[in-house]
């Protein structure tokens, strides 16, 4: 792997010294790196020397002066640059085994790396954690951590993890209060296995842990058409159980998706704090919605223009709000279409797992000037679906310009694209 430089940022130190993508930072005054903690750490300095390896094969290093807490500007590959700490759970839930072939490669690595918890917000189980992974973290005192528990029964965690470590692996949990450090948990919820009592139970356990467990999101278990383990999924009754079990303690919150199958309406700002977890699906759509009432719309636009929203089936409701208070601009017309996963099957109804061909499905027919779509269809920092087709080929069969919304929690960019595209 290495510390592979993926792009360099605008007007930055690195633009400046000509670093390009493919090049690799070998070393930073001398130390070698093996993921980005590492390279943040020697980074802070006011006088660097870079050992840098350029994409033809030469080396050459660079003495650099610079703020103390300046960064070069480097966007690299990985945030790691050795080997990724692997997954060695089997869960009867995880998504990344009940994929097709096909995909990009990335999405068939299952990490369970405790550097990617702390530095991108992954969760990780805990149960390769080593001795030598403790001793760093305590050191450094990183954290917070993103801890998937899914229950703090031994026995049940075990077979849910199809690990046999699963169950050893929550004293990990107090060790993490033991040392101060906290984490975020995430629950996945499957009927009939972590759900009624043993979830009363997970969340009773992880109060007594008090102010490390920062928060907790239960989230409900994906299943797609390609499943081949037996789960059931959640439907509207286990939501609403679900919902009045989470209400009981502090900091616990449901993922938008239960008060969806519930048929009840998304809570107000406060239920969510300081939304800790909303790439889990937790708050989303009430961030989403409080951010656009604030926005200023303009009174109209210059000429008649049709704008929709090709959205996932969790967001339908909260954008077609959003649309009609949108459409009420003079000329313009705004409607939100869900797009149907034909692929994953229709239980799924996330906007990141949405492919080329369910989208084009969708749009094609509808006569529109812009679709906007969230940048999380896409991989970070490109145009690429998931299926490994891009952008330019879903604009090529569908005939249609797109709109990338890169802020997925907030409208601002869309309404200030309606004010200097077409407004007057």
């Amino acid at each position: 792997m290495g510390a592979i430089v993926d792009s360099v940022l605008e007007n930055s130190i690195a633009q400046e010294l000509e670093i390009t993508k493919g090049d690799e930072i070998l070393s930073v005054d001398g130390q070698k790196m093996t993921d980005m903690i590492d390279y943040n750490f020697y980074m802070k300095s006011e006088l660097v020397t870079i050992e840098l390896k350029r994409k033809n094969g030469e080396i050459e290093e660079i003495e650099i002066e610079k703020d103390f807490d300046e960064d070069l500007g480097i966007v690299f590959e990985s945030a790691i640059f050795d080997k990724i700490k692997p997954c060695l759970n089997h869960c009867i839930f995880c998504f990344v085994d009940q994929q097709p072939k096909g995909l990009r490669d990335t999405l068939y690595v299952k990490d369970d790396d405790y550097r990617l918890s702390y530095l991108q917000g992954t969760y990780i189980t805990l149960t390769n954690l080593t001795e030598r992974d403790k001793e760093r973290i305590k050191r450094l005192h990183l954290g917070p951590f993103y801890v998937s528990v899914h229950t703090t029964n031994p026995e049940l965690r075990v077979k849910m993890l199809r690990n046999p470590n699963a169950g050893k692996s929550l004293e990990n949990l107090k060790w993490l209060r033991k040392n101060k450090i906290p984490f975020h948990a995430q629950i996945v919820l499957c009927p009939g296995i972590n759900d009624g009592k043993e979830l009363e139970r997970t969340l009773t356990d992880l109060a007594q842990l008090k102010n490390t467990v920062l928060s907790t999101a239960i989230v409900p278990v994906g299943i797609t058409q390609f499943r081949e383990e037996k789960l059931k999924r959640v439907d509207s009754k286990c939501a609403k159980e679900t919902i009045k079990i989470a209400s009981k303690f502090k900091r616990v919150c449901c993922s938008d998706e239960f008060f969806l199958l519930a048929d009840e309406p998304i809570p107000p700002a406060k239920y969510y704090g300081n939304f800790c977890q909303l790439d889990d699906g937790v708050g989303g759509l009430r961030l989403t919605y409080d951010d656009f009432k604030k926005l200023n719309l303009p009174k109209s636009v210059s000429k008649p223009y049709k704008i929709i929203f090709a959205c996932s089936y969790a967001a339908k409701n909260m954008l077609q709000k959003v649309a009609q208070k949108l459409s009420k601009i003079k000329n313009l017309t705004v409607e939100a279409y869900p797009v149907k996963s034909n692929y994953w099957g229709e239980d799924i109804t996330v906007a990141g797992l949405i492919t080329t061909d369910d989208l084009i499905a969708t749009v094609k027919d509808i006569d529109c000037d812009t679709v906007i779509i969230p940048t999380v269809m896409l991989r970070p920092y490109s145009e690429d679906f998931l299926d490994g087709k891009n952008l330019d080929y879903v604009r090529k069969k569908s005939g249609k310009n797109f709109f990338v919304q890169k802020n997925i929690y907030s409208l601002k960019e869309v309404v200030e694209f309606i004010k200097n595209m077409v407004t007057i």
